[in-house]
């Protein structure tokens, strides 16, 4: 995803949709929803998946946050999204990104915030978070719009990172290379530094009401 943070935040419309603060899982017909996005390939990627949540449900958070955040960024491979769907911004459900086993940056974080709620993370704690990420070159450094997610253990917490950049979690004021410029999840959209966009309604960015309208019809409700 090689667009300005600028043209990120002008160029997505906002919507409106309903909350969703948690959701159970209909694993027939997310198996079915996989099988369709892979054309009837790559079960074993699914079944690790399944296998995942199926070990992780009990667990504390911050283990929680290590698995899931370790399976993706195992398990996929970053693809621009113009070169694997076509389209040059396309936000991709959780069985959709599995299926193909590749993503962009938003996938990845798409994929980890849906499998965390999923095994019982709150959805409050978690956000969606667009970023401008410093990267280094033989012109000096430049910024890149990049997504991750944060997880906030408490409203006003240092949030941990789950970024498909890097593979350990550290909390936002070790990753000086990330400057955020807004959050949010399937309850509200939030500024850089924490507080609601709008007056407490519940407002999506269109792709990401999209994604939240297909990925639940694919058996996320």
């Amino acid at each position: 995803m090689r667009r300005t943070a600028r043209r990120i935040v002008v160029g997505l419309a906002l919507g409106m949709a309903g909350a969703w603060c948690a959701w159970a899982l209909d694993l027939g017909k997310l198996r079915q929803a996989y099988l369709r996005a892979s054309g009837g390939g790559a079960v074993e990627r699914f079944a690790s998946w399944n296998e995942l949540l199926s070990s992780g449900r009990r667990l504390p958070a911050t283990e929680q946050l290590d698995r899931v955040n370790d399976f993706f960024n195992r398990q996929l491979r970053f693809v621009e999204d113009i070169d694997l769907w076509g389209q040059s911004d396309y936000w991709a459900t959780p069985m959709e990104t599995l299926a193909r086993g590749a993503g962009d940056c938003e996938d990845f974080a798409i994929a980890k915030y849906f499998t965390l709620v999923s095994l019982g993370v709150p959805v409050d704690r978690l956000r969606l978070t667009y970023v401008r990420a410093r990267q280094s070159g033989p012109g000096g450094p430049s910024f890149l719009a990049h997504m991750v997610l944060a997880y906030y253990p408490e409203p006003d917490a240092d949030p941990l990172v789950l970024d498909n950049l890097l593979g350990r979690i550290l909390p936002a004021s070790r990753r000086p290379d990330l400057l955020p410029v807004f959050n949010f999840n399937s309850q509200r959209i939030f500024q850089a530094g924490g507080g609601e966009r709008g007056s407490g309604q519940v407002g999506q960015l269109s792709r990401w009401q999209d994604a939240l309208r297909r990925t639940r019809n694919e058996g996320f409700d």
